[in-house]
């Protein structure tokens, strides 16, 4: 008797191979508003006639309408005639529905036992007819096990596509199954490292997948697309919360290839990636980039009246030690200090980034230069002619000598002209003027200018 259990065992292990040992293929290609195209290539076996293909190993957050099928290797004998989305999930009431006017048996938590035909059920209770005709209400709370005959008609434990199909031969073929899915998002991190002269800055990228899409995807052909894909559907994109990924500031290697697709920007991982569920993998972009930096104070009075930022500016060229497109992402900065530690002195958001293009990283304020902006005076010369008179006061403590660039925001919408400046300027747009203004150490540097607007 032992000798035919294990020989039966062994044919069921071989048949459940036959089921789930198919070759299986996967493409994820994701894109950073929240989406993803998933390509899943499988050997599948067919009869001829009628078959009935189900494929559960889907993701929880599928588009079903994006659903496209195909056979590969035999296209035109097997013939797509019909295909479904099943998504009524287990869960005790859609079984509790299920078994309305039907016979359960319920064991509460002081060993009672009770059965009968289930009349109606509630968060907080459960109804039951018992023999004769006799009405119970027994309290959910003091439930500790629901007794069913069997699984209801109907009801599945993950979310399964099923496809019908008419097949003219029998055989494995290859088949495709590709879909769009939300819940999985993609964004780039920096880490930038400058050195004791902030002149030179060490730069790393990496990629952050996060994954809550319901599936797991094993061994990924793994694509990223940044840029912004247009949807006809706004989907509202949910915030990012920690997960099981660390940030290394080591070295790393090149492990994407990047090139044009269309108007955004393909990158393609080189070696296969599992993509688990509820989990944020970090994978490098590009290694260690050395890049020539430049550290730009910048005071924008009108908004900021006392602070003056600061910038760390550089151009991602080639002949700069970087020239590759960056996708949009957070920068963190870190400064090495005298005992070779790593300090983080800010952080910003870049934004998407040709080559060739510079990269402006807004760190934070400056300690040591303050500035002051005041209207000295305002004189309406007529109904359409008026005259605005500004000092700039700007001061550095710094024991060394910079330069600090001021913003100035004229009224936009208006003819104006500068009357009277101390300082150079350089109209950088319509309404927006700049001062290169140089201070050497503990100095104090004072900028007048005059400006009327007419309509």
């Amino acid at each position: 008797m032992r000798r035919k259990f294990v020989f039966g065992m062994v044919i069921f292990f071989l048949l459940a191979l036959s089921v789930w040992g198919e070759e299986r293929n996967i493409s994820l290609t994701i894109y950073n508003q929240d989406l993803a195209l998933v390509k899943d290539t499988r050997d599948i076996s067919f009869v001829s006639g009628r078959n009935e293909i189900k494929f559960s190993q889907v993701a929880e957050k599928i588009d079903p309408t994006s659903v496209h099928f195909q056979v590969l290797s035999a296209p035109e004998k097997i013939y797509l005639l019909e295909q479904n989305y099943q998504y009524d999930l287990v869960s005790s009431d859609k079984i509790l529905e299920k078994y309305l006017d039907k016979n359960i048996q319920i064991l509460t938590k002081d060993g009672k036992f009770y059965e009968g035909v289930l009349l109606s059920y509630a968060p907080d209770n459960l109804t039951l007819r018992e023999k004769e005709n006799s009405i119970r209400i027994v309290n959910r709370a003091q439930v500790i096990d629901l007794s069913f005959p069997k699984l209801p008609e109907g009801l599945i434990t993950r979310p399964t596509l099923v496809w019908l199909l008419d097949s003219k031969t029998q055989g494995k073929q290859k088949t495709e199954v590709s879909y769009l899915t939300n819940g999985i998002n993609w964004h780039a991190e920096y880490v930038a490292v400058v050195d004791k002269d902030d002149r030179n800055l060490e730069l790393s990228g990496w990629v952050s997948i996060d994954n809550r899409s319901g599936a797991t995807y094993p061994d990924a052909k793994l694509k990223l697309i940044a840029g912004e894909v247009h949807r006809v559907e706004e989907r509202v994109v949910r915030p990012l919360y920690k997960g099981e990924a660390e940030m290394a500031l080591g070295m790393a290697r090149a492990t994407f290839e990047e090139k044009p697709f269309f108007e955004y920007h393909l990158y393609t991982l080189q070696f296969p990636s599992t993509v688990k569920d509820n989990e944020i993998k970090q994978i490098s972009l590009f290694p260690n980039s050395s890049v020539k930096v430049a550290k730009i104070y910048v005071y924008d009075g009108a908004r900021e009246p006392k602070k003056v930022k600061v910038n760390l500016e550089f151009l991602n060229s080639k002949a700069e030690g970087l020239g590759m497109p960056l996708p949009k992402g957070k920068i963190r900065v870190y400064k090495v200090d005298v005992d070779k530690s790593m300090e983080f002195v800010g952080e910003d958001r870049i934004n998407h980034t040709p080559k060739d293009e510079k990269v402006r990283v807004y760190v934070g304020d400056a300690f040591d230069i303050v500035g002051e902006r005041t209207r000295t005076n305002f004189q309406k010369i007529s109904d359409n002619v008026m005259e605005e008179t500004y000092q700039l006061k700007l001061r550095n403590h710094k024991e060394e000598k910079i330069e600090v660039t001021v913003v100035e925001h004229l009224y936009p919408y208006t003819n104006w002209e500068i009357l009277e400046s101390n300082f150079k300027y350089e109209k950088k747009d319509a309404s927006t003027i700049e001062f290169k203004i140089p201070l050497e150490k503990n100095q104090e540097q004072i900028v007048n200018y005059k400006v009327r607007y007419s309509s």
